[in-house]
C-alpha cells in the first residue's frame, strides 16, 4: 500500500519497532474491543522507524491536517 494518512501523534495506540508485532498487536486489541466493524491501520512515519497502531475513525483528512499532525504512510488495515 502507498497511501498517505494523517493523524495526531498523540491518539497512536502503540508504538512497535517491529512491523509482525504492530500487526499483532492491532488484532489483539480489535479483538478485546469487540469492535469487529472498526477498522484498526498500522502506518510507518517517514520521520520514524517505528510502526505506529491507530484507529481508522481518527483518521484526519488532508485538508483538516495542521502542524500538530503528522503524516503516515498506510502499512496494514485490519
Amino acid at each position: 500500500m502507498n497511501e498517505m494518512v494523517f493523524f495526531n501523534p498523540a491518539d497512536s495506540i502503540g508504538n512497535f519497532h517491529d512491523h509482525n508485532e504492530a500487526v499483532q498487536s492491532a488484532q489483539i486489541y480489535k479483538e478485546k474491543n469487540q469492535q469487529p466493524d472498526q477498522s484498526i491501520l498500522v502506518v510507518k512515519s517517514p520521520n520514524h522507524p517505528d510502526f505506529e497502531v491507530f484507529l481508522a475513525d481518527d483518521v484526519i483528512s488532508s485538508d483538516q491536517a495542521n502542524q500538530s499532525h503528522e503524516s503516515y504512510q498506510l502499512s496494514d488495515r485490519i
